[in-house]
């Protein structure tokens, strides 16, 4: 018996050092140490052995397997050190390569010029009022004192859903509804996307923003309109920048005014810019028509008011000086990432 196991254990050794991989490795193992392995065949037939001689045999065995499992050990962790060394070699990290630059988005210049023109209402006293942009006839027109018939009302300007029912032109709705819950004095302006049945060129969208405000209370004048103006055009484009009212027409305020400020890139003086003008155009605006007062259960006897009316990609044009309005909506990264 003792030779046998001597046998085992040169055999076990020898398969053990002659193991290529983990893998063989393993099998060997199995092959000496598993259920039917030699060794394992040896404690199996202890029952054929003198009483007397077991004692000493089973020493002999267990001797043999911790010998076995030792030589198993050393190898394997030998093994396991080799292909530790292989990945770490094939896993080489380069410290000295520049790292992954983390892109971080930022906002778009439509919503850096709401925001600054938000900023300067607010610091007026106005506050930021939202409407639904699909919208009842009767607020995108009606009580805007816009008829039936009017041009305004027409399928080539408009996108009807239905008869009644409209995708908003303008966020004048808003002021409807706002003056209809008769909380006055009212001091707000309305931000949100508009809709009118346009041809997409540098200058025109089917879908655009509109930046609309509204002025109701006792006493107000045109000169508490040119004021408000005046000042709103020196926040958003210096305090050097003037203020020029021509007459216009607008069904819903009357009187009403073209509004043009100075040149900001000359100083008035003429240039490309300016189309050698020294003026440009900025909003619309004009006194609250009686009638509009009326239809939202507001006495025009009591209470006047003023409102007016800019496109927010105007505004962010002229600020950034772009030529094409289809730059804002492209999104390419390679103008968006320059603000």
């Amino acid at each position: 018996m003792k030779e046998k196991l001597q046998k085992i254990r040169e055999n076990a050794i020898a398969q053990i050092r002659e193991a290529k991989n983990l893998n063989t490795l393993n099998d060997a193992r199995v092959a000496i140490l598993g259920k039917k392995g030699e060794l394992t065949s040896v404690l199996k037939s202890m029952k054929d052995v003198a009483p007397e001689d077991r004692p000493k045999v089973g020493q002999l065995v267990n001797e043999t397997r911790e010998e076995i499992e030792k030589v198993l050990e050393e190898a394997k962790a030998k093994m396991e050190a080799m292909v530790r060394e292989e990945k770490l070699k094939a896993e080489v990290i380069d410290v000295t390569l520049p790292a992954k630059k983390n892109n971080v988005g930022h906002r778009h210049p439509n919503t850096i010029a709401l925001e600054e023109v938000e900023r300067i209402f607010i610091g007026m006293g106005y506050e930021v009022v939202e409407g639904p942009e699909i919208e009842y006839d009767l607020y995108n027109f009606e009580k805007l004192n816009i008829p039936e018939g009017h041009p305004a009302k027409d399928e080539q300007d408009t996108f009807y859903i239905n008869k009644n029912i409209v995708l908003r032109t303008q966020t004048s709705p808003c002021q409807a509804r706002v003056m209809e819950q008769g909380k006055l004095p009212i001091r707000m302006i309305a931000p949100g996307r508009v809709f009118r049945s346009d041809e997409v060129d540098a200058t025109h969208s089917p879908s655009f923003h509109q930046i609309e405000g509204l002025v109701v209370d006792k006493n107000i004048t045109f000169a508490d309109l040119k004021g408000t103006l005046e000042e709103f055009a020196k926040e958003l484009f210096g305090a050097e920048t003037k203020t020029k009212f021509r007459p216009h027409h607008f069904p819903f305020t009357e009187p009403s005014a073209e509004v043009d400020v100075s040149c900001f890139k000359c100083g008035g003086k003429g240039c490309r810019f300016c189309k050698g003008s020294g003026w440009i155009e900025i909003l619309g605006c004009g006194m609250v028509h009686p009638h509009v007062l009326e239809m939202c259960g507001i006495d025009p006897n009591e209470y006047t008011g003023f409102a007016f009316g800019v496109g927010l990609e105007r505004i962010a044009l002229l600020k950034y000086e772009i030529d094409d309005m289809r730059l804002l909506y492209e999104n390419d990264i390679r103008f968006l990432k320059q603000f």
